[in-house]
């Protein structure tokens, strides 16, 4: 059976998004190739090699600070020559931008394989290529993107920046998919109605929701901000957690909102499909996104979505998939709602449209065939 290491700074169980979840899915449904992955060791306590689905984790370090990520791309790269010894594996793959530095350090090293790239990075051009601390190492980035066999991104905006970088490799658009959860409706009512009692949801109450992470790119405070505009029935529910958390509460205080914005924190991915069900309107106004996962879940669980078309959001929001709002435009997304609460046909029909849209186009055993027939026979 051939052999490929995957490199991502995270992994299950503890920092999942977008990216780690279409490993997990793809890997899954791949039966001849052995998945092996080199990843952070974010707590001392987990363990050093572990089965997660159908791939071997390998951790390396041991703390989630800031200079165990700084030094992780050379501590994984001897992980690499190290496991490689052992394995012989056929293929590298990075996952997102910054993990082709672990791969050139690790053929710098001695490893001889071909790597694959898949190119997720919600962060717009500018911040990954521009960060302080990165600007040193573009030279390897720059590299890793020449020197890839292939280049598989998760949208047409994606598609643009391998060749600003250098590269001449193929590159493959393969999307991302839904939660299978959202597109299987396996929550049951029951615990759908528990959740709402659990949280207090009242007869009349709208939710709207956001399932992404807590950062400036996702736009959180502009839902907060266009919550001023809204009847105090309206609530936003925020599911999960990252660096943006402190700012987001501070402003809800100031906003005098804390009756209308819960902050729920980081759930698991399986649980996550029982809060959009719990909701009513899935906000998203994102600054930039590579593709958008939780737009493509929410769609799925049949709620009207409100968002930007900023980055690969634009690969398809539109007026028949959802309420499409400018960036940085509160007052934008207090009408998109409005109109949604005022226009209940519109909204089946919308809602069934982006539904039928996911079915057809973003569902993981297709593109686990895709990433099979489309990006790994080129290297394997």
């Amino acid at each position: 059976m051939k052999k490929v290491l995957i490199f991502s700074i995270a992994y299950y169980p503890r920092h999942v998004s977008g990216a780690e979840a279409a490993v997990k899915e793809i890997t899954e449904r791949i039966a001849d190739i052995e998945f092996h992955m080199v990843t952070l060791r974010f707590d001392p306590t987990d363990p050093a090699e572990e089965k997660i689905g159908t791939v071997l984790v390998h951790r390396v370090g041991s703390g989630s600070g800031y200079f165990s990520k700084i030094f992780f791309p050379v501590l994984a790269a001897l992980k690499a020559r190290t496991l490689n010894k052992k394995y012989r594996f056929d293929a590298l793959w990075a996952l997102m931008t910054y993990m082709l530095l672990p791969v050139v350090l690790a053929k710098m090293l001695g490893v001889r394989a071909p790597h694959v790239f898949t190119l997720q990075d919600g962060d717009p051009y500018g911040k990954v290529f521009g960060r302080v601390r990165i600007v040193p190492f573009v030279p390897l980035i720059d590299r890793g993107f020449r020197t890839a066999s292939v280049i598989q991104v998760i949208s047409s905006y994606l598609g643009s920046w391998p060749k600003l970088r250098g590269s001449t490799a193929p590159v493959e658009l393969i999307r991302n998919g839904a939660n299978p959860k959202d597109l299987k409706e396996s929550v049951d009512h029951a615990t759908v109605k528990a959740l709402k009692q659990k949280l207090g949801k009242k007869e009349g109450d709208v939710w709207l929701v956001n399932t992404a992470r807590l950062e400036h790119q996702k736009a959180q405070d502009d839902v907060i901000r266009a919550l001023t505009l809204l009847p105090d029935n309206i609530l936003f529910l925020i599911v999960g957690g990252g660096s943006d958390e402190v700012m987001l509460k501070n402003l809800t205080q100031e906003l005098h909102l804390e009756d209308r914005v819960m902050f729920v924190g980081q759930v698991t991915r399986d649980e996550v499909t029982a809060y959009r069900k719990a909701s009513d309107i899935f906000v998203g106004p994102s600054r930039s996104e590579g593709l958008g996962n939780a737009f493509l879940s929410a769609m799925a669980s049949r709620l009207p979505v409100v968002a930007t078309a900023e980055g690969g959001l634009a690969d398809f929001m539109s007026e028949n998939t959802g309420w499409v709002v400018p960036k940085d435009n509160p007052e934008a997304i207090a009408a998109a709602v409005k109109d949604i609460l005022a226009h209940p046909e519109k909204v089946k029909q919308i809602a069934d449209t982006a539904r039928k849209m996911v079915e057809d186009e973003y569902d993981w055993d297709a593109i686990a065939k895709e990433m099979r027939n489309r990006v790994f026979s080129k290297v394997l």
